[in-house]
């Protein structure tokens, strides 16, 4: 896809991280992506915002009072609904997505869902399958949000094989998983325009 005019508008991305840890190599893997929209001339015309789901209260519908959710809960919603799409950093826990995700993923979904209509990517980082499961689970959940992942290209990063692909603040240092991730991000940027009518 070419270069996006100076008139069209910044594709607004949402960043979430299903772990807790700064240090993860899954919040490297959103850092580095970043990066490439700064810094790579190719992934131009999408902005990318990392949205803390660390606040949210797990999901308790007793704590919606008169139709309004905790303010934790309602911040987090307002940034989904105002962000074209979004890209999910999954590691897996347990063959599965892990509990904070989950719970920002149905804290979201209450009435009314913010995720439907929108665009997704997926990255992960972990051991044997590179966090693998938990990106179909999370396509599962998406298929009743109305959530459209990109399908290909996959990302699923074998952190623990040699050479090191992370340093010991978890930032991302392998080459190929950049261009990989820069890959995931094009798509995504081009599927997001498709949905939106622009591409």
């Amino acid at each position: 896809m070419g270069s996006m005019s100076a008139a069209s508008p910044m594709i607004k991305v949402g960043a979430i991280c299903g772990s807790l840890r700064k240090a993860s190599y899954n919040h490297g893997l959103i850092r580095s992506a970043i990066d490439l929209t700064k810094q790579s001339s190719a992934v131009q015309g999408m902005s990318i915002e990392y949205i803390d789901i660390s606040p949210l209260p797990m999901l308790n519908t007793d704590l919606e009072i008169d139709g309004k959710y905790p303010p934790a809960v309602q911040a987090f919603r307002d940034k989904i609904l105002n962000s074209d799409c979004f890209l999910f950093a999954s590691p897996e826990y347990n063959y599965s997505v892990t509990a904070p995700l989950k719970n920002a993923i149905d804290w979201a979904s209450r009435p009314p869902n913010v995720w439907a209509d929108k665009a997704a990517a997926i990255v992960s980082a972990g051991g044997n399958f590179g966090g693998g499961r938990s990106q179909y689970i999370l396509r599962q959940s998406g298929v009743y949000l109305d959530l459209h992942f990109v399908n290909k290209p996959e990302f699923f990063l074998k952190a623990f094989e040699a050479p090191p692909k992370f340093d010991d603040q978890g930032n991302l240092i392998d080459a190929d998983a950049k261009e990989r991730l820069k890959s995931v991000l094009l798509a995504l940027k081009a599927f997001t325009l498709r949905l939106q009518g622009s591409g």
